[in-house]
């Protein structure tokens, strides 16, 4: 499922907040990013279409809630990344972030614990 930049902010809203009625999703969403209550609704239809959002009447009115989680979003994104720009190799990934990223020591550390758990694990 892809998911546009736009249609992400409402999932990180939904994400963050839980479930949300359609004047919450445009409160937390339109007003940071000065979209039009439209064009939020327009991202919430699309969403639906997707299947990544449920909405359904409850006690409170209607709310909208996320069916998809946040790290299976974002591991989606990361692999489809990876696949598209390295050919579905993380070292290329990494080694082009060092080469034109500014990598703090904080960065580096915590790369060398990451592989350090990795061998460990392996």
């Amino acid at each position: 499922m892809r998911i546009s930049g736009a249609e992400s902010q409402v999932m990180e809203a939904l994400w963050r907040c839980g479930p949300l009625t359609p004047d919450g999703v445009v409160a937390e969403v339109g007003e940071a990013h000065d979209w039009a209550p439209g064009t939020v609704k327009t991202l919430v239809t699309r969403l639906l279409r997707k299947g990544a959002i449920a909405g359904s009447r409850e006690a409170g009115g209607y709310l909208y809630r996320p069916l998809i989680t946040r790290d299976d979003y974002v591991q989606s994104e990361s692999q489809g990344l990876v696949d598209r720009l390295f050919g579905g190799e993380v070292a290329p990934l990494v080694a082009h972030f060092a080469q034109h990223q500014a990598l703090t020591a904080k960065d580096v550390q915590l790369l060398k614990d990451l592989i350090a758990e990795i061998e460990d694990d392996g």
